[in-house]
């Protein structure tokens, strides 16, 4: 299921931001994209999003900044200092210069002191800290979203069930009809038999019984139908469901495909017909399911 939430948070000196969209996936594929200061909470990142979701493409992208005054140190380079001073005695030994090197000496002489930022230790336990409830926040976000899809997504997904339904019933009623047809026209072409060609009356009887019984989808009619209240079982209850649901229009599918091949009548083609059509309409739907 599709979705996007953009949260922002800064504490104590530490500033956090986070974004996250998801898209469709038949499985639950995570993909963080963070600094190399972060790399070490993408475990937790990754656990963070499983405990929420099941299903989808979630990508997730991090950024921190430490708004406090960074810490700077200062290094003597002791070699071009020691070499400097090297000459400053000898040049004073000549009676050339007076004195010795000062702090204001070194201060002008390039490359004598730098000062830099201190190499950071990895992310504060206070950064990660709010970066955490950043994403926290945005995962809330991202499920109310995902949520609201959801309702519109199950209010189709009810009525193109309901619709296969009811498909169902007027198959059932089509079948029967297509089979007694059946029965029927099998019996006037027996009768129509010269004498001398129809055989044991019983015989014929029994095998036109077994004949037409092969055109009853009584059986398949009752799975579809405790399919379809299955699937309601699973829509209605509170654990994600997607994959099931998936697994059901296969299933629904399979009993389609038996019943077109056995029920008799032009009228049940055309209806198994439709109802394929609206079973791929189905399976696309529940790809987006959670």
């Amino acid at each position: 299921m599709t979705g996007f939430s953009s949260v922002s948070r800064e504490t104590d000196g530490v500033s956090a931001g986070v974004t996250v969209k998801s898209v469709n996936h038949r499985f639950l594929d995570i993909q963080v994209k963070a600094p190399s200061a972060l790399a070490g909470l993408e475990a937790r990142i990754k656990s963070l999003i499983q405990q929420r979701l099941t299903r989808g493409r979630v990508e997730i992208a991090l950024s921190c900044d430490d708004t406090t005054e960074p810490t700077r140190e200062v290094t003597l380079n002791e070699t071009l200092v020691s070499q400097v001073q090297a000459v400053v005695d000898a040049a004073r030994a000549k009676g050339l210069v007076s004195g010795g090197l000062t702090a204001s000496d070194l201060l002008r002489i390039p490359h004598a002191l730098e000062i830099r930022l201190a190499p950071a230790a990895g992310v504060p336990e206070a950064a990660s800290a709010v970066v955490e409830a950043a994403v926290i926040e945005a995962l809330d976000a991202l499920v109310v979203m995902r949520e609201t899809e959801g309702g519109f997504l199950a209010a189709d997904l009810d009525r193109r069930v309901q619709t296969l339904l009811t498909f169902v019933d007027t198959v059932e009623a089509g079948a029967a009809a297509g089979q007694a047809a059946l029965d029927a026209r099998l019996r006037e072409r027996l009768a129509a038999m010269p004498a001398d060609l129809q055989g044991d009356p019983v015989a014929l009887s029994q095998e036109l019984v077994r004949y037409v019984a092969r055109s009853d989808v009584h059986e398949e009619i009752s799975r579809m139908r405790g399919h379809v209240e299955h699937w309601r079982a699973l829509a209605d209850g509170p654990e994600p469901c997607g994959r099931k649901l998936d697994f059901l229009v296969q299933e629904m599918n399979r009993e389609i495909n038996t019943i077109g091949s056995k029920a008799e009548g032009l009228a049940v083609t055309a209806l198994i017909v439709s109802a394929k059509a609206e079973l791929e309409r189905v399976k696309e739907q529940v790809q987006n399911v959670e």
